[in-house]
């Protein structure tokens, strides 16, 4: 549907996104992960034909765009921002906006808006005001304006990072319905792991503006300073992780869960990083096995196999040992 072809992007020279090739299939529920800085929100921006690419194209169904891309195709695409901002009046007037200047007819306007209110928890706020909102409900007002015009493309950018864990299901479960009842696709950029996996049918990383060959979990910012031959080492969170590189200065680590080792207890091995700490999610994998999610200073994601996870009991709060070789480390 969306399509970008040989984009770069840059701001005051600095080149902040760099695709050969990045597409949203018509019907998809797309999620794009990467750490802060990675490109998310440009590349949203550049979806939304909100921003022309300083170099490349953009193509809707094939066909490509002219550098000002006609209103009436960029009413199709709506793009909901972290920081959104609400318009002056009540949540009812905001999520009501977009109906009225599409001239939608005041009852069927008033169903629309109760609907997606409904959906999203926000019936018992409709009479309030933004200064009467916290973040994580201005986040929920702007979605539900988003969805009561009925893009065929919804762009969200990090849309539960205010919320709870039940507004986030909310939201979630809001844009399920939305799919099942009508043609729609959606592109949600996130940092949160637990939500892409469960909500999204394809997931792409970013790394400093390019997609990651790897896996999204364990995707660090980093700056590599010498540890010893043909060694670095990154600061990240509350620990230090060993690389081996020749290369210093800025990077983004991205440590393979399926190279992760995980034990009850320090073992005798050539692993480098041996990090100790406890486990805090257990779940199935989408790649197949089971992620085991552990606080060792920062939170990491490892891949182990059912019967490793039965034999070493790994449940939330059980201590453990992640274990992975300098050499594992992926540098970009």
């Amino acid at each position: 549907m969306v399509e970008l072809r040989g984009v770069r992007h840059r701001y005051e020279g600095r080149l902040v996104l760099d695709l050969e090739h990045f597409a949203v299939p018509a019907g998809a529920m797309l999620a794009v992960v990467g750490h802060n800085g990675a490109g998310k929100s440009t590349l949203l921006r550049l979806l939304a034909l909100l921003e022309t690419p300083s170099e490349g194209r953009v193509f809707w169904d094939g066909a490509p765009l002219p550098r000002r891309a006609p209103t009436a195709l960029r009413r199709r695409i709506t793009l909901v921002e972290q920081r959104p901002i609400l318009f002056r009046g009540t949540v009812l007037e905001n999520i009501g906006y977009g109906l009225r200047v599409r001239g939608i007819e005041a009852t069927e306007a008033y169903q629309r808006t109760a609907a997606v209110a409904e959906q999203l928890g926000l019936l018992p706020l409709l009479e309030r005001h933004r200064t009467e909102l916290s973040d994580g409900e201005v986040q929920r007002v702007a979605v539900a304006r988003a969805l009561a015009v009925r893009p065929d493309v919804l762009l969200l950018d990090e849309p539960t990072s205010s919320a709870d864990r039940a507004a986030s299901g909310a939201l979630y479960r809001a844009l399920a319905a939305e799919r099942a009842a009508r043609p729609m696709t959606i592109c949600i950029a996130s940092h949160q792991l637990e939500d892409a996996y469960r909500w999204g049918d394809d997931i792409r990383a970013l790394a400093d503006g390019r997609l990651s060959p790897v896996t999204p979990e364990n995707l660090f910012r980093v700056d590599l300073a010498p540890a010893g031959t043909d060694t670095m080492s990154a600061r990240v969170g509350a620990i230090d992780i060993l690389v081996t590189t020749d290369r210093a200065g800025p990077a983004v680590l991205a440590v393979p869960p399926g190279d992760i080792f995980v034990s009850l207890g320090a073992l005798s091995s050539s692993a480098r990083n041996v990090l100790k700490g406890r486990v805090t999610r257990v779940a199935a994998h989408r790649g197949g096995g089971v992620a085991v999610t552990a606080d060792v200073g920062v939170e990491l994601i490892a891949v182990v196999t059912a019967d490793a996870t039965r034999e070493l009991a790994l449940a939330p709060g059980v201590p453990v040992v992640f274990s992975f070789k300098a050499s594992a480390v992926r540098v970009f």
